[in-house]
């Protein structure tokens, strides 16, 4: 996590220059270094270049052209010149957390296989030094209950603390020896073979990396899935956390259930239950709500019998206007009017948030002389909509300016005036 190299090149808004001063923003090019540059799905490294006076922070490390290791820092103080000398060190702590989280995947990637079947494998990946992301081929959502198997398992893998070997040998040597490629990645005439933990006689998991890893599976202390989801038709991805990241997000976990349970005024262990009794006390109610509407809209108190408060052309017509009834009402209020009509066209426009909805029904008797459809239409119109669809006994639209609801039901009062003149 420390060395010492030479500055080959410093790069200040795209171009070389020979020295950098203080609060400069400078891509800094060394003969050596242990910082790792971002590839294979790790992030880069960060920490400090010091020389002398000077000292710059490296936010990041890049590794364009696939070798070339770049660090992208900001002189804190002193100047940098090409040709220092210079002391490399890594912020040993971040790089702690990439690695737990590195490790962790791979540990990950075994477990899928184990559990979902051989025909898994990465996608691709993401390990920062906050969270982990793994990509992988599956063309199903994984349930609950595989989920818990697969951190439990993963989880058991970083108790038993095995130790974490790497070795290096040739590509096709490793894959023979039963190493897996990763999606993505790049390899030369010759690789690092990693293995980690125990699955009887042979390693849990074994793999082609490059990237940096856990000592022994015990530093990655805990593992958490937070997420799992579609990418692409065929790629699934899980979210997660490791150690004092994973702790701290059950810690939240644990604050939210407590507070949950202090507003229900019950125990953590009944907030489940008493949320379920709560939706189902909701629903009734809404159901309930709905009924009342509907009853009152028809004007016919709780058995919602409508009658027909006008004629028109000589048959029964009933235009409603109702604040605040859900749309989803408004099939049940027209075919309950038309019923109570016999003969006759019904209108009902919803108005809510200053949206409308409207709903227009035409007895069977008349369909062949007037549509519901073309009624909807012209309803529309007046809400400063268009469109509209339906069948000729039953048809639904929408318009953004509610306040002209009244006109709305005037509009449909005088189509079927015109229609069955």
């Amino acid at each position: 996590e420390s060395a010492q190299g030479q500055v080959l090149a410093l790069i200040v808004d795209g171009a070389r220059v020979d020295r950098a001063d203080a609060g400069t923003k400078v891509a800094i090019v060394t003969n050596q270094t242990p910082f790792y540059g971002e590839s294979g799905g790790q992030a880069g490294d960060a920490g400090r270049i010091e020389a002398g006076s000077m000292r710059a922070t490296v936010s990041d490390t890049s590794k364009p052209l696939g070798k070339l290791h770049v660090h992208h820092a900001t002189v804190d103080s002193g100047s940098i010149v090409v040709g220092d000398s210079v002391d490399l060190i890594v912020d040993s702590a971040r790089r702690s957390r990439i690695r737990a989280n590195h490790s962790a995947t791979h540990l990950l990637h075994a477990a899928l296989r184990n559990h979902l079947g051989g025909h898994v494998t990465q996608k691709g990946s993401l390990v920062a030094e906050d969270r982990l992301r793994f990509d992988f081929s599956h063309q199903k959502a994984l349930s609950p209950a595989e989920i818990i198997a697969i951190e439990a398992e993963v989880n058991a893998q970083i108790r038993a603390n095995a130790a974490v070997s790497t070795r290096l040998m040739t590509p096709d040597a490793a894959i023979e020896a039963g190493a897996m490629a990763l999606f993505g990645e790049k390899y030369g005439d010759e690789v690092r073979v990693l293995s980690m933990g125990k699955a009887g006689e042979t390693s849990y998991s074994t793999e082609l990396c490059g990237g940096t890893h856990v000592n022994a599976l015990g530093d990655i202390a805990l593992f958490k899935i937070v997420g799992e989801g579609a990418v692409s038709a065929g790629v699934r991805r899980i979210e997660a956390l490791t150690a004092d990241a994973a702790r701290l997000y059950l810690v939240e976990q644990e604050d939210r259930l407590r507070a949950a349970a202090a507003a229900l005024k019950v125990r953590p262990d009944e907030v489940a239950t008493r949320v379920a009794a709560l939706v189902d006390d909701r629903r009734r109610l809404e159901r309930e709500l709905a009924d009342a509407k509907r009853a009152l809209a028809l004007g016919g108190g709780s058995k919602g019998e409508a009658a027909a408060n006008e004629t028109v052309a000589g048959v029964g017509f009933v235009g409603q206007v109702i604040d605040g009834l859900d749309a989803k009402n408004l099939r049940g209020l027209i075919d309950d009017a038309k019923k109570s009509l016999g003969s006759g066209v019904a209108v009902v426009v919803a108005v809510n948030d200053g949206r409308a909805s409207v709903a227009t029904g035409v007895t069977a008797d008349l369909t062949a002389r007037v549509s519901a459809v073309d009624l909807v239409k012209v309803a529309a119109e007046a809400l400063g909509g268009t469109g509209g669809g339906g069948r000729p006994d039953m048809a639904q639209a929408g318009g953004p300016d509610g306040s002209k609801a009244a006109d709305a039901v005037a509009a449909v009062r005088a189509a079927v005036a015109a229609a069955l003149a």
